[in-house]
């Protein structure tokens, strides 16, 4: 079907170089057409006339040989222009295409008197009638042939062309394997175009490994010097320092496991362990774990089939995000198999809009502080589930809106 609509397209490369080729054949055409017909008709006009003065001559040659009278020509039957040239320059020629055939006036004025006679030019005007009509059925033929050859050798590359386009648009929504595999076929610009589009896929596919590797190693250092730091902290004696020192390390250990999640998404290794439940339930279940204030509206209560576990984290994630980074109040919508979470702040910023979350960036400074990490690992659980988490600012008041979308799963057979 997508190759159809690009087939279709008439705004695309393929048929533009048809109509060009269309354009330039018929123009080329037209204009051979034009000359040969230009052409043909000054020759016939010139041959014509010489013809007309030849039997004149002749006719006037016959007569006085044979003692006759030459054509002797009545006025009235002589044409105005023909007299006209006659009078300004002794003799004339003059071609008529009146019915019922076309001829060609001579006349010439000898002794005062005017002396005329005509060919007929049917078969001339007849000559060039057929080849005219030659002209335009050849023409015709040869783009008949010319059109189908064109687009059959223009499909080619404009085949070539849609596969880079397909593989770009993969690589933009986040496949950084995909690849054109045509860096060795030809040598024209559009392998140049592909090489250059699987070079790029594979820049950023080893930096976002770098990335990942990074993320996984940092969280694994950290976490067992982290360890023994929370366990000293347990130990101090009560106090308004030892709440200050235990609460900054509970940022770092929540960090540290934001971390540890983030490195097993990246490695594939969650696992999706779907159950049935009312969708409703297991958000408010979610909202209440987290300590924060949500209202939630089930507009179309239904059950579920999902991992709670990660949905617990999306829902987790987006009501702390919407209560660190947005304002209050912050609503939590549940109808069908959709979950829509906006507060009333300064919504996302529009970096994040156009590309989506990434780690350890938060946008703009309204938004709040934080290590960006929330919104990816819920883009992340989202994409364990099946789910589409899609981010969007309100209409209206341009709070910050995260819609998530459950598939129409079902419990796997038994």
């Amino acid at each position: 079907m997508s190759i159809l609509r690009a087939l279709l397209n008439l705004r695309s490369l393929h048929w533009k170089i048809i109509i060009l080729v269309i354009v330039a054949c018929t123009a080329m055409a037209l204009t051979v057409g034009a000359l040969v017909h230009s052409s043909t008709l000054r020759r016939s006009m010139h041959e014509g006339g010489a013809k007309a003065l030849a039997a004149l001559d002749r006719e006037m040659e016959e007569a006085r040989d044979s003692d006759q009278a030459p054509p002797l020509a009545t006025l009235g039957e002589v044409p105005v222009t023909l007299r006209h040239q006659v009078e300004r320059h002794g003799q004339g020629t003059l071609y008529e295409n009146d019915p019922p055939a076309p001829v060609f006036w001579a006349a010439r004025k000898e002794g005062g008197q005017l002396y005329a006679t005509r060919v007929d030019m049917t078969a001339d005007l007849l000559t060039r009638q057929a080849l005219d009509r030659h002209l335009w059925k050849y023409s015709l033929a040869t783009l008949a042939v010319v059109v189908p050859l064109t687009a059959l050798a223009t499909e080619v590359p404009a085949r070539r062309l849609r596969r880079v386009a397909r593989t770009a648009r993969r690589i933009t929504e986040g496949d950084v394997n995909a690849r054109t595999g045509m860096r060795r076929r030809g040598g024209d610009e559009i392998t140049d175009i592909s090489a250059t589009v699987d070079s790029m896929a594979d820049s950023l596919q080893e930096r976002i490994t770098a990335e990942q590797r990074f993320t996984t190693d940092v969280a694994h250092e950290l976490r067992t010097p982290l360890m023994g730091l929370v366990t000293s902290a347990g130990l101090l004696p009560e106090g308004e320092t030892t709440e200050l020192v235990r609460g900054r390390v509970r940022v770092l250990w929540n960090l540290v496991e934001d971390l540890m999640e983030i490195s097993r998404l990246d490695a594939g290794a969650e696992q999706l362990q779907p159950r049935e439940g009312v969708l409703a339930e297991m958000v408010e279940e979610s909202v209440a774990k987290t300590g924060l204030t949500a209202a939630v509206t089930a507009v179309d209560p239904i059950v579920a089939v999902t991992d709670p576990r990660r949905l617990d984290r999306i829902v987790a994630n987006l009501v702390v995000n919407a209560h660190r980074h947005g304002a209050a109040p912050v609503e939590i919508t549940v109808a069908c198999r959709t979950i829509s979470v906006r507060d009333h702040g300064a919504g996302f910023p529009p970096d994040l809009l156009a590309r989506g979350p990434m780690r350890f960036r938060t946008g703009v400074a309204e938004r709040g502080r934080g290590h960006g990490l929330g919104l990816t690992i819920a883009l992340g659980q989202a994409k364990v589930i099946g789910a589409a988490l899609d981010f969007t600012n309100h209409p209206e008041d341009g709070g910050a809106v995260a819609v998530v979308r459950l598939p129409d799963d079902r419990l796997p057979d038994s």
